[in-house]
C-alpha cells in the first residue's frame, strides 16, 4: 500500500465521486458496472427516506430493493433535463414507501371489517331490552327479600359505589360486622337468585 493511500485512510471511509446522472444514464443502455456505482452512492439516501416514512426495517430494505429494480427497468425514463438523477430516484422511493404505507392500511382495514363481520352476532334489541328488564326486575325482588342490614350494605357498595370501610363509617358499624352483611347477603342473592360459584 501506497503513503498516498494510507494519507487517504480506509476505503470505507473515503468518498466516492460519482456522477450519479452518467451512471443512470450508462444503467439504461443496459450497463451494469454502471448501475452497482449508482447503487452504492445513493442506496443510504434511499434506505433512509424510506425508513423514515415506513420505520419497519425489514419492510423498509424490500422497498429500497424494489425502488433499485424499477430504476434499473425504468433507466431510459430519466430525463436529466427534468430534474436530476437522485431527486428522480428519492421520488420512486418516496412514492413506493408510501404505496407500502397505503397497502399496509388498507390490509388492515380489510383484517378489521372481516374480523367484525365474522364476530357481527345479530342482535334483537327487543328481546334483549326485554331480558334485561326481567333480570332487574328479579335483582329488585330478591334484594328486597334480604334482611334491611344486609339490604343496605349491598345497595352502599353495588349501587352507592362505597368501600367497606365507608359503609361502616356511613352505617357507624364495626368494619367486620359489614364485611359480613355484604358476604352473607351476597350468598342469599346467589340462592335466590339461582346463582351458583
Amino acid at each position: 500500500m501506497t503513503s498516498a493511500a494510507l494519507l487517504r485512510g480506509p476505503a470505507i471511509l473515503r468518498t466516492v465521486d460519482v456522477d450519479i446522472e452518467q451512471c443512470l444514464t450508462r444503467a439504461a443502455q443496459g450497463d451494469q458496472r454502471a448501475f452497482a456505482e449508482l447503487y452504492d452512492a445513493t442506496s443510504s439516501r434511499v434506505f433512509g427516506l424510506v425508513l423514515r416514512i415506513l420505520v419497519d426495517r425489514a419492510q423498509a430494505e424490500e422497498v429500497a430493493q424494489e425502488v433499485f429494480l424499477e430504476a434499473w427497468r425504468n433507466a431510459r425514463r430519466f430525463d436529466p433535463e427534468r430534474g436530476a438523477a437522485m431527486s428522480w430516484l428519492l421520488q420512486i422511493a418516496h412514492a413506493r414507501a408510501v404505496d407500502r404505507v397505503r397497502a399496509s392500511q388498507a390490509q388492515r382495514d380489510r383484517d378489521q371489517r372481516i374480523g367484525e363481520r365474522d364476530l357481527a352476532v345479530p342482535v334483537d334489541d327487543v328481546s334483549e331490552r326485554a331480558e334485561i328488564s326481567l333480570d332487574a326486575a328479579r335483582a329488585r325482588q330478591a334484594l328486597e327479600a334480604l334482611p334491611a342490614a344486609q339490604r343496605q350494605a349491598i345497595e352502599l357498595a353495588y349501587f352507592g359505589g362505597l368501600t367497606q370501610t365507608e359503609i361502616a363509617e356511613r352505617l357507624g358499624a364495626p368494619l367486620g360486622t359489614v364485611k359480613t352483611r355484604l358476604r352473607d347477603g351476597m350468598i342469599r342473592l346467589r340462592g335466590i337468585l339461582g346463582v351458583t360459584a
